[in-house]
């Protein structure tokens, strides 16, 4: 069956993680005109940007005594999508009162030119400008907005923030490959397998890949899923690296739209030559030869193939975010796309046509990924840069600072109850 595509299905998505997540509002969509307050509001943001300002409204100090009435924003500006997520701090972490997803392919053709496009620019901004009016709607008082690959290497990808923050309010940072890498295992290192010795986490991009080993020894034993175990889970970090291909450069590369079983085989090789170098330093492939280990992607290829996987006739975030699934699921679900026409593909509801030119390229990066370094089970995680963002953020504040031991509740007899 035909599912959304383009916008309308990237906001069925950001809708549905929302109300997964205890939403308290169904307007995660890209919608209409926004309100005449938060239009008022944005016009009038100070000169460094709403970011900043919501920064010093609510940045504390991790001394402070948190506030229950904190609002929390991060924003992920990508080659491929921006994403935003709003929160609020809870007893297990944070509760996503709104969130807000978009594929602007900012990075389109910038590996030819060397330049954002006005095309992809506009396309941006008027993404941005739906996620400042939800920020200001939601009163938010303490935000981090990053960017990533195409704004690192553009050569005007600073006049394009510059501009961004003049019509949005938006102060947005470009962050470093290894900040970018440490946030996505923050974001989700709640679902690694303590029970094994090694986990790659990787999150395939549309203009980078990151992947990082963790050697779970590192972890302690009494972690708790807080948001301070979160961060502290960087620590078990044994390498990293960051690959300069992700799906929107790789199948600008190779073509995207009609792929071969060759073809296909190409944009594989061409991974693993780039894999080479980092394997050759740090020997991983004999690290973790007899070991319990496990790959956790955060991406939209691996929720793409999830997706695919669990046959769901729409996508469905509170059945692929944390579901297992094994290398032969993957290879089958990677062959019979290469398969299917691009149409087909299209037709794919998990898919649609934002991603039909794109899901093919994540696919061959995951396969060069299984070929270097064997592991026959992968779990998804439908999280990543932004909720790292929030746990650092709440974290920061002072949010986790819950008291390891309560006091004895004092005995009431049944009468007195």
């Amino acid at each position: 069956m035909n599912g959304p595509s383009g916008d309308a299905r990237a906001a069925a998505m950001a809708s549905r993680e929302s109300k997964s997540a205890r939403s308290e509002t169904g307007d995660c969509g890209d919608g209409g005109a926004p309100p005449q307050g938060a239009t008022r509001a944005r016009s009038s943001a100070p000169d460094h940007g709403l970011v900043g300002a919501a920064e010093r409204r609510g940045d504390t100090g991790a001394q402070a005594r948190p506030s229950s009435s904190l609002i929390y924003g991060a924003l992920d500006l990508g080659t491929n999508n921006c994403r935003l997520l709003i929160a609020k701090p809870s007893r297990r972490g944070f509760v996503v009162i709104d969130a807000f997803s978009r594929i602007i392919r900012l990075g389109e053709g910038v590996l030819t030119s060397g330049r954002l496009s006005d095309a992809a620019m506009n396309r941006t901004v008027e993404a941005l400008k739906i996620c400042s009016d939800k920020m200001h709607r939601r009163s938010v008082t303490r935000a981090r907005a990053i960017a990533t690959e195409a704004c690192r290497i553009a050569a005007n990808g600073e006049e394009f923030l510059d501009r961004a923050r003049r019509e949005t309010g938006l102060a947005i940072e470009v962050v470093t490959r290894e900040t970018e890498a440490k946030l996505a295992v923050s974001g989700c290192s709640s679902l690694l397998d303590r029970s094994c010795d090694w986990a790659l986490v990787f999150d395939i991009g549309g203009g980078s890949s990151e992947l990082i080993w963790l050697d779970l020894a590192r972890v302690g034993h009494q972690w708790r899923r807080t948001l301070i175990d979160r961060l502290d889970v960087q620590n078990a970090i044994a390498a990293w690296t960051s690959l300069p291909i992700g799906v929107v450069n790789l199948a600008e590369r190779h073509g995207g739209r009609d792929v071969t079983q060759a073809g296909y085989e190409a944009m594989v090789a061409d991974v693993m030559g780039a894999l080479k170098d980092f394997e050759a330093s740090h020997g991983f492939g004999k690290r973790i030869a007899g070991r319990r280990a496990h790959f956790l992607g955060t991406s939209g290829t691996v929720t793409t193939i999830s997706g695919i996987h669990l046959k769901l006739p729409a996508y469905e975030r509170s059945r692929v975010d944390g579901c297992w699934l094994s290398a032969r699921d993957v290879r089958a679900v990677s062959a019979d796309l290469i398969a299917m026409s691009y149409a087909e593909r299209v037709a794919q509801p998990c898919i649609g046509q934002e991603r039909a030119d794109l899901v093919l390229a994540g696919c061959a990066i995951l396969e060069a990924l299984l070929r270097m370094w064997p592991c026959q089970r992968l779990r998804v995680a439908d999280r990543g840069l932004r909720e790292g963002i929030l746990a650092t953020l709440m974290a920061e504040d002072g949010h986790d600072r819950r008291p390891m031991h309560r006091p004895p509740r004092r005995f009431r007899p049944p009468h007195e109850r």
